[in-house]
């Protein structure tokens, strides 16, 4: 979104984090698995690995809804191997890391399941409600009644399905979030998305490190901040945008509800198809949920200089929250790497959808992480 002159409004132009966000969600039931034919094979040739992996299509339920996933395991192994479930980031993010948003693929989560493969360990990466072929299903018309509840019953289904396949060895499991993820990742690992199997490690890629509406505040600030120095807003302009989102922030905390029609392009990033999501999100501070794990969990973080949309200092608060629980973790500090992990200087999402190559620094992390602890 973008504040504009004489109150108008349009789109603010660097929110991509939260502004693109799309909140779904629905209640619970049982969930199960259901295998697909047909499956895709790939292979991989590192030593002493499994020879054939396979891309299977499977679902499962959580919150009322069937969610579609992607099973990549081996074929014919000795003994099972760890997994790794794989959370999106924000908005319509589906399986792969791509976005209903975007013109052509990312495919950061696709790329991560491809290297882990490599490695030799299994993973679950899942269609979200609101994204790919999963949908909004029965709640497209009711958007508005969905909170932070459906999205963790769905990782920790996911998760219970991944701990529960054959090819799978349950005592070695890992959760890694992408951005938003990251979140979900730390609310499986500290028992607030409910009873999971247990969880031996965490990957933090980019992640939301900060209470959601703080961060909404602090995106909307920076770019309210760049329009007043470059002289496409007034000083009374910016002043006025600022502390309506300050008191439409504030009400938002306190009752769950934001005024209708916000201006300056406000609405677009605060409305009631979102409230209620904010509300009950902003209340988990990522740093304290870091704060709470168990110091035997060994943890990957990853920040870069190139990152428009998480920077390394916010990214600082969850590794004071590791270092205050005494966990075992490893920080990958970055450069030149945009916030869905290609290589980019300018760190801009226009360039998201390019083909570019993935960080080959956060690969050679992963691979000596997962050697380490899976």
């Amino acid at each position: 979104m973008e504040v504009l002159r004489n109150e108008m409004t349009r789109p603010l132009r660097r929110l991509t984090l939260c502004a693109v966000l799309v909140v779904v969600g629905s209640c619970t039931t049982p969930w199960g698995a259901l295998r697909a034919q047909g499956a895709t094979t790939t292979t991989t040739t590192s030593a002493n690995r499994p020879v054939k992996w396979v891309d299977e299509n499977v679902s499962f339920r959580a919150h009322g809804v069937t969610l579609y996933a992607t099973f990549r395991h081996p074929v014919g192994a000795a003994s099972p191997v760890p997994g790794v479930l794989l959370i999106a980031g924000s908005g319509p993010t589906d399986r792969n890391g791509n976005s209903a948003l975007e013109k052509g693929p990312v495919d950061t989560l696709r790329t991560m399941a491809d290297w882990l493969g490599d490695d030799g360990v299994a993973t679950l990466r899942y269609d979200k409600l609101g994204s790919g072929e999963t949908g909004l299903g029965p709640y497209a018309t009711k958007v508005d009644s969905i909170g932070i509840g459906p999205f963790e019953q769905e990782s920790a289904a996911a998760l219970t399905l991944l701990a529960q396949q054959k090819e799978v060895n349950d005592k070695l499991l890992g959760v890694f979030g992408h951005s938003e993820g990251a979140l979900f990742a730390l609310l499986l690992a500290t028992g607030h998305a409910g009873p999971v199997p247990a969880i031996h490690a965490l990957g933090l890629f980019e992640p939301l490190s900060d209470r959601y509406l703080t961060l909404v505040s602090v995106q909307v600030e920076a770019e309210i901040a760049a329009q007043l120095k470059a002289g496409e807003i007034s000083k009374s302009l910016a002043a006025t945008v600022g502390a309506t989102l300050t008191s439409a922030i504030t009400r938002l905390r306190a009752t769950g509800e934001v005024n209708a029609n916000l201006k300056y392009g406000l609405a677009t990033l605060l409305n009631a198809s979102n409230a209620k999501f904010f509300q009950q999100a902003d209340r988990f501070d990522p740093k304290s949920l870091a704060r709470a794990l168990s110091p035997a969990t060994p943890v990957l973080v990853t920040c870069s200089t190139a990152d428009t949309q998480v920077s390394c200092g916010e990214v600082g608060r969850i590794v004071q929250g590791l270092r205050e629980a005494g966990a075992h973790y490893q920080l990958i500090q970055m450069a030149n790497v945009d916030h869905v992990l290609k290589v980019d200087p300018t760190g801009s999402p226009a360039n998201y959808t390019k083909k570019l190559p993935f960080s080959p620094v956060l690969r050679a992390a992963l691979k000596e992480f997962v050697a380490k602890n899976l």
